[in-house]
């Protein structure tokens, strides 16, 4: 047998398996229906949990207004040792009560051989002239893609329905910038902070412009979030270090996998590379400038770059590496944000940052602290009482009565999401 790589001493001892993905806390179970006339409501703001089987596809109802735009995420997870192909994937549509469907689906393949969580997203966007403006009733219908012999096992799947209010003078279509800052990115350097990356959207480890660092083991995925303000670019930088070799020679096509996903859960971007033990860098960026006029560019990529809000990044270590690996792999992420932040768009109604369309303080605290969402909101709950303290509004032993009873409730809320 064969060492290569790193020394011994930089590995920890042989990790448990991967955590599976861990769905929304409070997420709601529902059995998609086999037409149009018998899918559940999805109501917006909203996740949901069912699954999708080979073949049969699922359909869901939206009652929509006619003042926002809606975004549909379905995120699949098949089985670590599921045989998939190139082409199987997710694809997710929505249409009107008339059958006409809505344009800018973003469907998603695996584009391997390796399993991991994917995303598709469906999209009812605002835009004079355009299908699926009126307020009225939606469908959404959910499919599998990919050939007749490829996997056939059930597949879990999280629906996440976003709503982005309109713009104040209307959602006219604007010019997306022809002309952006594009020259290859120096990351930043030094030895990484520890950060230990989330199983999925729900539970991603927030990081900030800098270096992070982390272990990830084969056909494992590990989701991180990066709050990326208006005007702002982001870079992705990935290393793996070298692995503890149990054979001379091996290598993984697709070995490291590195997608980016937009706040509505869109894909936006992905790198790879192939891995055979030895160290290996995976560069994504700089991704065009955060912007609403993107949404209304040529390239589907930059489509996907037009709200400010919390970016996911998830990264993949194929399940080949185990043939010739032992153990986890060091994984380095150096995060570039360039460009000032900018006032964001006039939208018609308060509180379209707070709905996932825009970054605020407290996300920029959360980022600079490493906490997943439910930690932040932990956060912002203990702050909320400090302030009701300063402010003397109540008695010292009401607010801890208070407090202990938001922080059991949020414990709770927690703990069930792990489950």
């Amino acid at each position: 047998m064969a060492l290569a790589g790193a020394p011994a001493a930089a590995y920890a001892a042989p990790a448990p398996a991967p955590a599976a993905y861990r769905p929304a806390p409070g997420a709601r179970t529902v059995t998609g229906g086999d037409s149009t006339a018998d899918g559940p409501e999805l109501a917006t703001g909203r996740t949901y949990e069912d699954t999708l089987e080979a073949g049969r596809d699922r359909y869901y109802r939206l009652e929509l207004d006619a003042r926002s735009s809606v975004y549909v995420a379905a995120t699949v997870r098949p089985e670590r040792d599921a045989a998939v192909t190139y082409a199987d994937g997710v694809e997710v549509v929505l249409m009107s009560a008339g059958g006409k469907e809505c344009p800018g689906a973003e469907p998603a393949r695996f584009g391997n051989d390796q399993p991991r969580p994917l995303t598709g997203v469906a999209v009812r966007r605002l835009q004079e002239d355009a299908a699926c403006q009126e307020a009225g009733t939606y469908y959404v219908k959910v499919s599998r893609t990919g050939a007749e012999d490829a996997d056939r096992s059930d597949w879990p799947m999280e629906l996440h329905v976003m709503r982005e209010p309109a713009l104040s003078g209307g959602n006219a279509p604007g010019a997306a910038p022809s002309v952006w800052p594009s020259a290859s990115v120096v990351p930043p350097g030094g030895q990484g902070v520890r950060r230990s990356g989330g199983t999925g959207f729900n539970d991603a480890r927030a990081l900030d412009a800098g270096v992070w660092r982390d272990d990830i083991q084969p056909g494992q995925t590990l989701y991180y979030r990066v709050p990326v303000d208006w005007a702002r670019q982001l870079s992705v930088h990935a290393e793996l270090a070298g692995a503890r070799m149990t054979k001379d020679y091996g290598f993984a096509s697709y070995g490291l996998v590195t997608q980016v996903y937009s706040p509505v859960r869109a894909p936006a971007a992905s790198e790879d590379g192939t891995y055979s033990g030895k160290q290996l860098e995976v560069a994504l960026g700089p991704l065009a400038p955060v912007s609403y006029d993107n949404r209304w560019s040529s390239d589907p990529r930059t489509r996907q770059l037009s709200a400010a809000g919390w970016y996911y990044v998830a990264v993949t270590l194929n399940r080949k590496v185990a043939e010739f690996t032992t153990g986890s792999v060091p994984l380095t992420l150096r995060i570039t944000l360039d460009g000032t932040a900018r006032p964001g768009p006039p939208y018609a109604e308060p509180g379209a940052a707070r709905a996932g369309f825009g970054i605020v303080a407290a996300d920029r605290d959360a980022a600079k602290a490493g906490q997943t969402a439910a930690e932040a909101a932990d956060a912002e709950a203990r702050r909320g009482t400090l302030r009701l303290v300063a402010a003397g509004g109540i008695g010292t032993g009401t607010v801890l009565v208070l407090g202990l009873g938001v922080w059991t409730l949020l414990s709770r809320r927690r703990t069930v999401a792990g489950r």
